[in-house]
This record gives C-alpha cells, sequence and structure tokens, in this order.
C-alpha cells in the first residue's frame, strides 16, 4: 500500500482559508438570525452519536452512508452524523417531549458522508436548518417553505427557485386504486422520466405523471386535469397554497414524482436553487420522526456553494481592517472595536498595514485609509 503525502487531505475534503471562513461564517450567521427572528430556537446536538439512534430516527436513512466505529467506552457502534435532521428529531421526542407544541427548532453545523453524491463531491459540509415539530398542515409546510426562501436570500443566494414535489405520490395513487403492474419498476421509470419503459411495466395508467413538470401553475393545471387528480385534491390545494405563501419572493416550479434526496419525507417536499450556484442549495418538507411518529415539517441549506459565488458587496464587509500602531491608546482601539472594526495591533516597527492586509490604520486616533 502506497502512503500518501502528508499534507493531502481525503478526496472530498477542503480547508477553508480565512477569506472564505469568514464569508461562511457570515453566510451562516445571517441566515441563523432570520430562524431566530421567526423564534425558532437553536438547538447544537453533539457531532457523534450511537448509529441505532441516528438510523432509527427518520425512514429512509441508511447508516451505510455514515462513517461508524467501536465506542472504547460502550463497545456500541458510534457514528458520525450525516444529516442533522434526525438528531433535532431525537432531541424532541426526548429531551423536548414535553414542550408546548408546536416546537420551532434551528440547528447548524457540520457534517459528513462516506460517498459524496455524483453532482457534489464535496463530503463534508455546513448544514443548516429549522423544523417545525407537532405540525403536518399546509399552514405549516408554508411557513418552513417561506422561512427556507428568506433564511436563504439572507445567506446570500439570489435568484432563487422552489421546486416542488410530492414523495410519496406513486405510494399514494397506488394505495387509492390506480391500476399498478410492479410498483417497484412504475417508481423506477417514472424517476428515470421515461415513458416507454413506463408502459413496459404496466404503468400506462401513470404516463400523464410524466408531463406534470415545469413552471408551477402550469405544471399543476395538468396535475388537476388528469382523470385521476380528484384522488389528489387536497394535497393539490395545498401546493397551491404553500405557493401562493411564497409569492414572487422566488421562482415556482414543480416536478410531482421527484423523489431523489427525499428518503423520509411524506407528502410534501421542495428543492431549493439559486442562480448563482450550480446544484441545490437545500430541500425541505413534511415527516415523521421515528420512535414518537410526531409529525413534522423541516428545511435544510447547504452554505458551501454560495463561498465563491458572493458579491463584492459580501467581500468587503470580511476584509474592513485597522492598523494599530506600536504605542497606540488601547481605550480608543477598543472604542473602534465595540462600533464594528475589526484591528490588527502592531508588534514591531517593521509591521507594515498594506502587508497586513489592512484597509485602514490609526493616526491621531481616528481611523484612516491605508
Amino acid at each position: 500500500m502506497t502512503a500518501s503525502p502528508p499534507d493531502l487531505l481525503p478526496e472530498g475534503l477542503a480547508d477553508r482559508l480565512p477569506g472564505e471562513a469568514a464569508l461562511l461564517t457570515q453566510a451562516m450567521r445571517r441566515a441563523l438570525d432570520v430562524l431566530a427572528s421567526h423564534s425558532y430556537a437553536r438547538v447544537r446536538p453533539p457531532l457523534i452519536e450511537f448509529e441505532h439512534s441516528l438510523a432509527q430516527r427518520m425512514a429512509g436513512l441508511s447508516p451505510q452512508r455514515m462513517f461508524r466505529f467501536v465506542d472504547p467506552q460502550s463497545l456500541m457502534t458510534l457514528a458520525l452524523r450525516a444529516d442533522m435532521t434526525p438528531q433535532v428529531g431525537r432531541i424532541a421526542a426526548t429531551s423536548l417531549a414535553a414542550a408546548p407544541r408546536p416546537l420551532r427548532l434551528s440547528y447548524a453545523g457540520e457534517v459528513a458522508v462516506i460517498r459524496a453524491d455524483q453532482l457534489d463531491p464535496a463530503r463534508q459540509r455546513l448544514q443548516l436548518g429549522a423544523e417545525l415539530i407537532g405540525a403536518d398542515t399546509v399552514a405549516a409546510a408554508g411557513e418552513i417553505a417561506l422561512l427556507a426562501v428568506e433564511a436563504a436570500e439572507a445567506a446570500g443566494a439570489r435568484g432563487i427557485t422552489v421546486d416542488f414535489t410530492l414523495p410519496d405520490l406513486v405510494d399514494h395513487l397506488a394505495a387509492e386504486g390506480v391500476p399498478a403492474g410492479d410498483l417497484a419498476a412504475i417508481r423506477r421509470e417514472l424517476d428515470a422520466k421515461d415513458a416507454g419503459g413506463l408502459a413496459v411495466a404496466g404503468g400506462e395508467e401513470w404516463a400523464p405523471l410524466l408531463h406534470a413538470v415545469g413552471p408551477f401553475d402550469a405544471a399543476l393545471a395538468r396535475l388537476r386535469a388528469w382523470e385521476r387528480a380528484h384522488l389528489l385534491a387536497s394535497r393539490l390545494d395545498g401546493l397551491a397554497a404553500i405557493a401562493e405563501r411564497i409569492g414572487a419572493r422566488a421562482r415556482l416550479t414543480l416536478d410531482a414524482t421527484e423523489r431523489h434526496g427525499f428518503e423520509y419525507q411524506s407528502w410534501f417536499g421542495f428543492t431549493l436553487y439559486a442562480a448563482n450556484i450550480g446544484g441545490a442549495l437545500g430541500r425541505g418538507g413534511t415527516y415523521r420522526i421515528g420512535g414518537s411518529d410526531e409529525a413534522a415539517t423541516g428545511f435544510s441549506l447547504y452554505l458551501d456553494p454560495l463561498v465563491d459565488t458572493l458579491g463584492a458587496e459580501d467581500q468587503a464587509e470580511a476584509v474592513h481592517t485597522l492598523f494599530l500602531p506600536l504605542g497606540h491608546d488601547p481605550a480608543i482601539a477598543a472604542r473602534l472595536r465595540a462600533i464594528g472594526w475589526c484591528t490588527v495591533a502592531a508588534l514591531d516597527e517593521s509591521d507594515n498595514p498594506a502587508r497586513l492586509g489592512c484597509t485602514h490604520r490609526l493616526a491621531g486616533g481616528e481611523p484612516v485609509a491605508v
């Protein structure tokens, strides 16, 4: 076995250098401030938990995606979290089981997966989100969807698109009597958007769902026009109400049968995209907490892709720095820090403000541009 170079990081992991780290922290802080302003109280679950505890809280969450190892204290299997949502579910079902409902919680922290997604090579990401626990209503879904847009905007996302989906649509329709030959094959062909494969699988009845895709109003109208749409009336009315809640705040689309990334969501899900990043910015929807079977609605944002696209205005905030020469008045420096200045104190006469990346220097008790 060939040893890797001592300073080489594993595939999918990367350092965030000072400028990038500052921007990521800034984006996180702004998004968390939005969640706090809507009374979503922040929780901080541990980085590592017992594997069985993480796996049991969300249906469809595979331990195979997690880094796992044996705890030398308990000799039980531990897992490094790949998703913080199950941890928030555990907190709601245990420590906060007696708290009044609906319970509003927020979180932010690092998560890691063994294998990266095909469209995203990162194996460690900053996850931030909110969960509205104890409510599975259109009003709760509307609050969460709009809150996700507001938090994404605050973090620096521009040109936001919200793509709605109905994750359990196939199961719901099959249970209501829509003819289905091989249900697993029908799911597969709907995922692939393959009309020919759908016919081979005996799913001709499902073909109109392939056209319920695109701009929200048009796709919703096609779905309503389907002869089986009476089975979905309440759900489609719910989607329309959620879309009205978001209004012109974001571009709205619909892909009724999309299931990728919705391993544990139930009747409603959504994906957030932004014009200034590639790929998805976040996802959300309704689900049940494993163990307690309590209804919840929430969303998660993954902020790392924003770091490379934040504009000049965002960059300027991260580098507003004041050089303090030898012999400066500490009281003046403290006053300036209190009103928002970041300071760099000289350690010897050779220190140069421009070389140290300072935008200003202290002269005569006042900041002067370098």
